[in-house]
């Protein structure tokens, strides 16, 4: 049955093609159409349009002057949000609106986005942004009709470079090279890591051949509408690094600890050398200070035996056989206890010989269990999208984690659990080595798609518990192998951690569950 399970699982995740993560088009997944439709006695006397970004799974941020007529006249203009995937769009609701910074807070009334992180570090001359939203230029040549507006679609990407960051108006503006349009109003403008830097918000004229720049209220700008509005958020401050260059910085963390590790080990090595050829050096002098003393001590008995055979003699001579006997006597036992003696006496290498022998044996390392508190390795993680505090972990036997998520042992010394949640569109990979001192977090921006087929090869095996029976244990690690086999190449976001033992600390759920 186990077997049989395991090749459905396969072949249900051959029909999830592999590919590469692309921090940009899990990006453009939190990007929405914001469209307004003036009515009046039951007619529409007036339609708009503009671009936004999910900053939580039901907020949008968009422009001021996209759903500026919604906030003036409320009682007949309808707000609504088209999502770049699915089949439907959903009503809007006015949450804030701030005229002079541009920026308005709209909330979907029913239906979840995935939403994006806001980058918090600073964006340097020439860096390279990319804008995404719903230019209306790009409408005016593909639409063919209204409804056309109100569909599920991929909004466009235009890439360009970062210039320099000014006032304008005593608002702080991102200047920039990607091409927008009027549609882009409200869209936001990312890094390559897919972070929010900016809202897109105007573009410059470019008559007379003069360049078009793109104008975007700065992040900052972002912060301060959003703390004004008591909206939370997700916002990250690390710099944006390819997985090539996360890799090469993990390799070079590793590189730089192994060599430290095997300089410590050097000088230990060295140090036990040390003590170990002083221990048997005063060894050596002890055992031979005991065999010169247990030959003296055998001399000696050797020599009073043979005084006590020489007085035996005498007394035999003189006719003394009682004498002669006893004497005779302890002769014999002198000399026997000096023969014994010197047979027996220490060799000086002994406990160099049985020291060797009882050196122990490397053990196999076992599944860490206990109590652990993992911080983060900014040098060895590459961070996008999530919080970086530290995680509680609790392992128990047989790679149950938190006393609720049954972990797998994998080919790579590695225990393994894949989450795939119901809401959230991100696919989550959580190991740890054997010793519980590496930890990691690989999550997978995916699209709708991908997911679902993905929580249909989770649906294969319900395992809502630890457990250690040998064919639940086979079926969850096929389908675990069965999901990894259809995610990306690679992740958009790995996070590594160092483990420690916590004590009694107290485990939560980040590590799985």
């Amino acid at each position: 049955m186990t077997r049989l399970l395991a090749l459905l699982l396969a072949l249900l995740a051959l029909t999830l093609p592999a590919r590469a993560a692309d921090d940009i088009s899990a990006a453009s997944r939190s990007v929405v159409r914001v469209v307004t439709v003036a009515m009046v006695d039951g007619e529409v006397v007036g339609f708009g349009h503009g671009s936004g970004i999910a900053i939580s799974p039901t907020r949008i941020v968009t422009n001021a002057h996209v759903v500026e007529s919604a906030a003036k006249y409320p009682d007949n203009v309808a707000l609504g949000v088209v999502p770049s995937e699915g089949q439907k769009s959903f009503a809007g609701k006015l949450i804030a609106i701030d005229t002079a910074r541009d920026l308005a807070l709209v909330e979907i009334t029913e239906g979840r986005l995935p939403a994006a992180a806001i980058y918090t570090g600073p964006l340097d001359s020439g860096a390279e942004v990319v804008a995404l939203g719903y230019p209306g230029n790009v409408d005016l040549a593909t639409a063919r009709s209204a409804n056309d507006y109100i569909t599920p679609r991929t909004p466009t990407r235009s890439e360009g470079n970062m210039s320099n960051l000014q006032s304008v108006d005593g608002v702080a503006m991102l200047i920039h090279t990607a091409k927008i349009s009027r549609g882009n109003s409200g869209g936001p403008l990312v890094d390559q890591c897919g972070r929010i830097a900016g809202i897109n918000t105007a573009i410059t004229r470019a008559d007379d051949g003069d360049s078009p720049f793109a104008f975007a209220i700065a992040g900052r700008e972002l912060l301060r509408f959003l703390a004004d509005a008591g909206q939370q958020y997700t916002s990250v401050g690390t710099p944006c690094l390819s997985l090539a260059e996360a890799d090469a910085r993990d390799r070079a963390a590793l590189d730089a600890e192994a060599r430290a590790s095997a300089e410590a080990n050097a000088a230990k090595d060295a140090a036990a050398k040390l003590d170990r050829e002083r221990k048997l050096a005063r060894a050596e002098e002890e055992a031979l200070a005991a065999r010169e003393n247990r030959i003296a001590l055998a001399g000696v008995l050797f020599v009073i035996g043979a005084l006590a055979a020489g007085a035996g003699l005498l007394f035999y001579n003189q006719k003394n056989l009682r004498n002669a006997k006893i004497a005779g006597g302890a002769a014999a036992v002198l000399v026997l206890a000096a023969a014994v003696l010197f047979a027996t006496r220490p060799d000086a290498h002994a406990e160099l010989a049985e020291e060797a022998a009882g050196t122990p044996a490397t053990e196999t390392p076992k599944l860490a269990q206990g109590n652990l508190l993992c911080t983060i390795r900014p040098d060895r993680s590459r961070i996008t999208v999530s919080a970086t505090t530290d995680v509680p972990i609790t392992i128990g036997k047989g790679g149950c984690v938190n006393g609720r998520t049954q972990y797998t042992q994998g080919a790579d010394d590695r225990w393994q659990r894949i989450l795939v949640p119901n809401e959230e569109a991100t696919v989550t990979v959580a190991s740890i080595d054997s010793g519980g001192r590496d930890y990691r977090v690989e999550r997978y921006l995916l699209d709708a798609e991908t997911m679902t087929k993905a929580r249909e090869t989770r649906a294969a095996i319900t395992l809502r518990s630890c457990t250690a029976n040998p064919d639940e244990l086979a079926g969850l690690a096929a389908q675990q192998d069965a999901i990894r086999s259809a995610l990306p190449a690679t992740p958009n976001e790995r996070l590594v951690y160092h483990c420690q033992p916590a004590g009694g600390a107290a485990a939560k759920a980040p590590a799985g569950g």
